[in-house]
């Protein structure tokens, strides 16, 4: 499933091409949003963000569109005269200016007023975006000390939306692994200066896979394992899916384990604990 980081720039995209622009057709195919699909011909997109996994596309009129992409969702942008090739089903389509926004695959779809987005059941459970929300390292230590968070482990505390939404798993190895922390250790071990060390890879692992599509590795790092034959997607990644391979700090075998029912990597020499 796609992370924040992949949500954020497919957000990106649409916001790019339908920001500004006033609606010339809307089409839904659940039955209970096609009713309102006339009222947002001539509405006006202003903007188009995400929270974590979900996509909020934002009207004029203080309407939001909704939207999961869940496993399968795709949103595709194209010229309105012409049908992607795809078998997906289509589920939105949004037309502005002769270019097309299509969602397929995605179940999860409603629009809500923005005032009230507070009380959406899945936005509702989400904490801030790390992307999004202009999250700072002091917001980020101070959310990790709170009593809900601070005495969970790690492992499983860093899958948990609330805390921050959009962390998933490949985010949740690279940002323990970058902050040498175990996943079995716990905010309130860590003591404030391994505690500022973690907030600040939080904020620079997923901001570097947004920036870089996903590449979360040092760039020196991926230069040498490309001079050692790695393949270009075991490059992307410090630790994770890099299970019986040396980890580019230390050398150590990097390992795999299960923790909250999710395949995680770390270095046992690196990541102690």
């Amino acid at each position: 499933m796609p992370e924040g980081p992949e949500i954020r720039r497919a957000a990106d995209r649409l916001h790019e091409q339908l920001a500004g622009k006033r609606l010339e057709s809307v089409w839904f195919a659940f039955p209970e949003l096609a009713a309102a699909a006339d009222s947002l011909v001539g509405r006006e997109v202003t903007a188009v963000d995400s929270w974590g996994k979900a996509l909020l596309t934002r009207f004029d009129d203080g309407r939001v569109l909704y939207s999961h992409n869940q496993l399968y969702g795709v949103w595709k942008l194209h010229d309105a005269e012409r049908e992607p090739d795809t078998q997906r089903s289509l589920r939105v389509r949004l037309t502005a200016e002769g270019r097309s926004a299509s969602l397929y695959s995605a179940s999860d779809v409603s629009l809500w007023p923005a005032d009230r987005l507070d009380e959406h059941p899945f936005l509702s459970r989400l904490g801030p975006d790390l992307l999004t929300h202009g999250v700072t390292p002091e917001q980020v230590m101070a959310r990790l000390a709170e009593p809900r968070f601070a005495r969970r482990r790690l492992g499983g505390l860093m899958l948990d939306q609330a805390l921050f939404a959009g962390i998933g798993n490949y985010l949740r190895s690279e940002i323990l692994f970058f902050a040498g922390v175990s996943p079995r250790e716990k905010p309130a071990e860590l003591g404030e200066e391994r505690l500022a060390l973690l907030a600040r890879a939080i904020l620079d692992v997923t901001r570097r896979a947004y920036d870089q599509a996903g590449v979360t590795n040092r760039d020196e790092w991926a230069a040498a394992a490309r001079r050692r034959g790695e393949s270009r997607r075991l490059c992307r990644f410090a630790v994770y899916e890099r299970d019986g391979l040396p980890c580019h700090d230390c050398g150590s075998l990097v390992i795999r384990e299960s923790i909250a029912s999710r395949r995680l990597y770390r270095c046992p020499r690196c990541q102690p604990g």
